[in-house]
C-alpha cells in the first residue's frame, strides 16, 4: 500500500464543540462520540404537589425539585441510564405528594416537598405544615378559630442534606394566607395577614414562590422555583417553572405546584441536562492498527448490542380419540414447543444473551401442529432468531397405541401397554428446552387414557387409572415484555375407559384434553403465541386431536439502540419504562437493530 497502511486524509485540526442534551423522560443518555469519557450534568427532581384545601381555606404550595450539578461525571459506557422524577400529585384529602427523585450516574436530586393541606371540616378543620423535601412545601393557612396568631411552618429544604444544598425551606402559612414553596435559589415566601404580628401588607396575601436557580456553569436557564401560595391575594410567581396559585408546576423544570383552595395541583416533572465536549477533528488519518482497535471495540461504524431473547416454537398436536363403548380410548396431549430464553424467566433455563452487530436478522415463528382423526397429528414447527433455534413440540400419541413424538417437549403416549413417551429437549441444547411427555403405560385392559404432553418446566402427567388422563406439563413464566407471561405448557390427555375425566392443559397455553363418552369432546387447542401443546381428544367415535399453539419470538435491547421490524402485522414494538427497546414477533418477519 503506497501510504504505508494509512486510511483517510491527514488528521491535523482538532476543535472541540459542546453538545447539550435535555433528557425529559426516563431512559438512556447516549454519548455522541466514543472519545467522550466525562460530561457536565444538571439533575433536577420532580416538584411537590400542592395541598388540598376547601372553598374558603387556602392550602400550601409545593416545593421545587432538587437542583444539583456536577461538571465531571464519568460516562465510560456508550449508554448511561437516566431516571426523570415525576412531579408530586396534588393532595386529595390533605397534604400534597412529594415529587420523585431524578438520577444520572452518581447524582441524585430529590423531589420537592408537598404543600400542607387542610382537613375537610370548615371552619375549624385541621391545618398542616408543609412537607420536607429538596425544597420544602409551603404551610397551609392558619386556623382562624384557634388563636389569633396560629402559623403553620413550611417544610424543611435540602432534605436529605446535600452539599452544596439542593434547595430551600418552604414559607409559613398564616390566617387566610398560605405559604409559598421553597425554590432552588431562595426560601418560599410567608403568607401575610393583618392578624399576624409581622404583617406588612397587603391583606391576606399568599407567600411568593421561592426563586429558581441558574447556577450550573454556562447555563442561563432558570429552573426549580417554588409554587406561589394562595390567599385572598395570591402570592407572586418566581421564574423557574413554579406554578401560579391554583396552577400546576411546569413540566421538566422541577417547579412546585401553586397553592389552591378546593382544587389541588401537581408539581412539574424533573429533567436532566447534559453537556458533552466532543472532539471535532478532520476525518482522520488512521493506521491499520488504529482501525482494527476501533472495530474491535465497536467504536467504528459497526457496533454490537447485548440482546436478550425469548424463542418459543409451535406446540405439537394432540392425539385422536377412538373406540366405541365400552372401549373408549382417549388421545394423548401434544408436547409444548421448545422454550429458550436469556435474561428473564426461571434462572436454570436462562441462556447467554446474544452479542449482535447492527443489521437485519430473520425471525421465524413456528406454527402449531395440526391434529388428525386418521393417524398421528403433526409436530409443531421450529422458531428461530440469530443462532437460537427452538424445536417444535412432539405430537401426542393416537388412540390405540401410537407413540408420542420427540420434540422441544415430547408428546404423551396412550394406554394400554405403551410406555415410551416422546422425549423432550430434542435435539439437545443447554439449558434444556423442554421435557418428556407423560405415560399411559398400564396392563389394566380397562385403562384407556393417555399421558399429557411435556412442558418447559415439567414432564407431562401420567395417566391416572380410574380417574383421568394425564395433565400437561407446566410451562415457564417470563417477564421479557414487562409483566410475566407463562409460555410452553403441555397439552392434557383426553379421557377414556377407566379414566373418563380429561387431563388439564399445563400452565402456559397447553390445551385441555376432551371428555370421553358417546358424545366425546375434542381437546382444546394450544393458545396462540405461547407454544402450548394441543389437548388429546376424548375416547368414543373418532375425533381429531386439537392443534398446537403457535410460537413467539421476543427481542429486548438497551435503550441506546433502535429496533425496527417487518412486516408490520408480524411485530409489535414497545419501550419498557426502564428504557429498553422490545420487539415482539407473533409471525415470521425481519428484525433490524440500529444505533440510536
Amino acid at each position: 500500500m503506497a501510504n504505508g497502511g494509512i486510511i483517510g486524509p491527514i488528521k491535523v485540526v482538532c476543535t472541540p464543540s459542546t453538545k447539550t442534551t435535555s433528557v425529559t423522560s426516563t431512559g438512556d443518555f447516549v454519548r455522541q462520540n466514543c472519545q467522550v469519557t466525562s460530561v457536565s450534568a444538571l439533575v433536577i427532581g420532580g416538584g411537590g404537589g400542592s395541598g388540598h384545601g376547601n372553598s374558603d381555606s387556602f392550602a400550601g404550595a409545593g416545593g421545587a425539585g432538587g437542583y444539583r450539578f456536577n461538571t465531571c461525571i464519568s460516562v465510560s459506557s456508550r449508554c448511561t441510564p437516566v431516571t426523570i422524577g415525576a412531579g408530586g400529585a396534588g393532595g386529595t384529602t390533605r397534604d400534597g405528594s412529594t415529587g420523585s427523585n431524578s438520577v444520572f450516574g452518581p447524582l441524585t436530586s430529590n423531589g420537592g416537598g408537598g404543600g400542607g393541606g387542610i382537613g375537610c371540616q370548615s371552619p375549624g378543620g385541621s391545618r398542616n405544615p408543609g412537607l420536607a423535601g429538596a425544597s420544602g412545601g409551603g404551610g397551609s393557612e392558619g386556623n382562624p378559630d384557634v388563636g389569633p396568631y396560629l402559623t403553620l411552618p413550611g417544610g424543611a429544604g435540602n432534605t436529605p442534606p446535600t452539599s452544596p444544598s439542593q434547595g430551600n425551606n418552604g414559607g409559613i402559612g398564616v390566617i387566610n394566607a398560605a405559604g409559598g414553596g421553597g425554590g432552588a435559589g431562595g426560601v418560599g415566601g410567608n403568607g401575610s395577614s393583618p392578624c399576624h404580628p409581622t404583617y406588612t401588607g397587603p391583606q391576606y396575601k399568599g407567600g411568593s414562590g421561592g426563586a429558581g436557580s441558574s447556577a450550573w456553569p454556562g447555563d442561563c436557564t432558570v429552573r426549580a422555583s417554588g409554587g406561589a401560595g394562595a390567599g385572598s391575594v395570591n402570592g407572586c410567581t418566581a421564574a423557574g417553572g413554579g406554578g401560579d396559585a391554583r396552577s400546576n408546576g411546569t413540566v421538566n423544570t422541577g417547579g412546585g405546584a401553586g397553592g389552591g383552595d378546593c382544587c389541588s395541583h401537581s408539581g412539574g416533572s424533573g429533567v436532566v441536562v447534559i453537556k458533552e465536549t466532543i472532539p471535532k477533528c478532520a476525518s482522520g488519518r488512521w493506521t491499520i492498527n488504529e482501525h482494527f482497535d476501533q472495530v474491535k471495540n465497536s467504536e467504528w461504524i459497526q457496533r454490537t448490542a447485548s440482546v436478550n431473547y425469548l424463542v418459543v416454537a409451535g406446540g405439537g398436536a394432540g392425539g385422536f380419540g377412538a373406540g366405541g363403548a365400552p372401549n373408549e380410548q382417549g388421545g394423548s396431549g401434544g408436547g409444548a414447543g421448545g422454550y429458550r430464553a436469556s435474561g428473564y424467566g426461571p434462572s436454570p433455563l436462562q441462556g447467554t444473551a446474544q452479542s449482535l452487530g447492527l443489521g437485519s436478522y430473520t425471525i421465524t415463528v413456528g406454527g402449531g401442529g395440526t391434529g388428525s382423526s386418521s393417524g398421528n397429528g403433526t409436530p409443531g414447527s421450529v422458531s428461530t432468531f440469530s443462532t437460537i433455534t427452538s424445536a417444535g413440540g412432539g405430537y401426542g400419541g393416537q388412540a390405540g397405541g401410537g407413540h408420542g413424538a420427540d420434540g422441544g417437549s415430547g408428546g404423551g403416549t396412550p394406554s394400554p401397554n405403551v410406555c415410551n413417551a416422546g422425549s423432550g429437549n430434542t435435539p439437545p441444547v443447554d439449558p434444556p428446552q423442554g421435557n418428556r411427555g407423560g405415560r399411559g403405560c398400564t396392563s389394566d385392559p380397562n385403562g384407556k387414557a393417555g399421558g399429557g404432553g411435556g412442558g418447559a418446566t415439567a414432564v407431562g402427567g401420567n395417566f391416572v387409572n380410574c380417574c383421568a388422563g394425564g395433565a400437561g406439563g407446566a410451562g415457564a413464566p417470563n417477564a421479557i415484555l414487562g409483566s410475566a407471561t407463562t409460555y410452553a405448557g403441555g397439552g392434557g390427555a383426553g379421557g377414556g375407559k377407566g379414566a373418563a375425566n380429561p387431563g388439564p392443559g399445563g400452565a402456559g397455553g397447553g390445551g385441555a384434553g376432551g371428555q370421553n363418552g358417546p358424545s366425546p369432546q375434542p381437546g382444546t387447542a394450544g393458545t396462540a403465541n405461547t407454544g402450548g401443546g394441543g389437548g388429546g381428544a376424548g375416547g368414543g367415535p373418532t375425533l381429531a386431536g386439537a392443534n398446537g399453539g403457535s410460537g413467539i419470538v421476543v427481542v429486548r435491547v438497551p435503550g441506546c439502540f433502535v429496533l425496527a421490524g417487518s412486516p408490520c402485522c408480524a411485530r409489535t414494538l414497545s419501550t419498557h419504562p426502564g428504557g429498553d427497546k422490545i420487539a415482539k414477533f407473533t409471525a415470521s418477519g425481519t428484525l433490524t437493530i440500529n444505533g440510536a
